[in-house]
């Protein structure tokens, strides 16, 4: 019975400064006063969690404001100061590696470039080795001051295997990979220091709904269009509450039965037509003017140059735009599944070549989304690219143990032991 007591105060105590801590991440700077009525918190408890949080470092004074009729009042804020994240992006022409203080402030960051889809294990794990490496020596930050490292990888994650997280990535060629346990291996880091590992789409998506387009929503899709297509629902965004997201292989559905072949081995995938590498293809399929070893990048900046050189340079590729309005239609059809499939309030566009091709493409997808959607539920959500830029998928990555932080109460991760 003791034990049970002292587990119940130990998680009453934890769940208050969590309640606490999230109101000001998210809402701060705050006074104790206003703490109380964001939090549900009696005076006494907002006093003595503030009072050990400012004590930790974890919360500092961020001036003070009039009061009607009393004393001024001091506002507190999360110090930015408190702790480091590193967000990395495995994508598919890099591996982008950041790192953060807490109020994601970017403090360095370094790229390692991949052959073109080159997925090979053992150089992505050697590309994050050094990358976590080189952003600490850059911003000559201390190890121990990580609060965790989140990865965004493309595929299914298995999260509850013994010995870390596993991930089943088809369409780069890994099958049951054990990356958390590759990572913790190579990774020069202090036990300590949890490692986070989610779908690229999934970070991303967390990112967009705690800072960009998705803020206010309590439903939204989030699409990432790279080189692959991938998506995630989120529900119940606010960060304060168990929002559930979920990843989803949206570029594996199917949008032409008999289609082109997609590189996970099915036919007539979302992918295959409006993934970067799929435009890239198609396009040299049709005689568009590339090199033969044009990267995805190159590829799509020089269609969308074809297809709409400005008022000063020559006629419109005919042949780039038709690609163009084919690849606006599948893109249309594949949003509006999402429409009738989930009814979302919000339907964001992102990743590199979905920022890059929106905004010529988004008016023809809204006008395909509403032909092939249910109209009640396309009425009802709207369709727009994402705020965060190409480097979301970063910052949704350093949101992983942003979460677990102040989910903690801002209390230290324990050294990580697996079987």
């Amino acid at each position: 019975m003791a034990e049970r007591t002292r587990r119940t105060v130990r998680d009453l105590r934890r769940g208050n400064r969590a309640r606490v801590l999230q109101r000001l991440y998210f809402e701060g700077p705050l006074s104790r006063q206003e703490l109380g009525p964001a939090t549900g918190l009696s005076s006494g408890s907002i006093s003595n969690v503030v009072s050990e949080l400012v004590a930790e470092g974890v919360l500092e004074e961020a001036g003070v404001v009039d009061s009607d009729g009393g004393r001024p009042r001091t506002l507190l804020r999360v110090s930015p100061t408190s702790g480091l994240l590193i967000g990395i992006d495995i994508g598919e022409t890099r591996v982008r590696v950041e790192l953060f203080d807490l109020s994601l402030t970017e403090l360095a960051r370094t790229e390692r470039l991949l052959a073109q889809h080159g997925y090979d294990v053992e150089r992505v794990v050697a590309h994050v080795r050094t990358g976590v490496a080189d952003v600490l020596r850059e911003a000559d930050a201390d190890a121990e001051r990580l609060l965790g490292i989140g990865i965004g990888v493309p595929g299914i994650i298995e999260q509850n295997a013994p010995d870390g997280a596993i991930v089943h990535g088809q369409t780069i060629g890994w099958s049951a990979v054990p990356f958390e346990k590759l990572l913790r291996d190579a990774v020069e880091l202090p036990p300590e220091v949890p490692l986070f590992i989610d779908n690229g789409a999934k970070t991303l998506g967390q990112a967009e709904m705690w800072f960009g387009g998705g803020r206010g929503s309590r439903e939204a899709a989030v699409a990432l269009i790279g080189s692959g297509v991938g998506a995630c629902v989120v529900h119940a965004a606010t960060p304060d509450e168990n929002a559930r997201s979920s990843a989803l292989e949206w570029g594996h559905t199917t949008v032409r039965i008999r289609g082109r072949r997609c590189r996970c081995g099915s036919l007539g995938c979302l992918e295959a037509y409006a993934g970067a590498e799929a435009l890239r293809e198609r396009w040299q399929e049709d005689g568009g003017p590339l090199p033969a070893d044009a990267d995805d990048e190159t590829a799509l900046a020089a269609l969308l140059a074809a297809a709409f050189p400005g008022e000063d340079g020559p006629e419109p590729d005919p042949v780039a735009l038709s690609l163009l309005d084919d690849t606006a239609e599948y893109l249309g059809a594949a949003v509006a599944d999402l429409i009738n499939l989930f009814r979302p309030e919000r339907i964001l566009i992102g990743g590199w070549a979905g920022l890059l091709i929106g905004p010529h493409l988004l008016p023809e997808v809204r006008r395909y989304a509403g032909e092939y959607a249910l109209r009640h539920a396309a009425d009802r959500t709207t369709i727009e690219l994402g705020q965060l830029g190409p480097d979301a998928v970063t910052v949704g990555a350093a949101t992983l143990p942003l979460a677990d932080f102040l989910a903690r109460g801002g209390s230290r991760p324990a050294p990580v032991r697996r079987a």
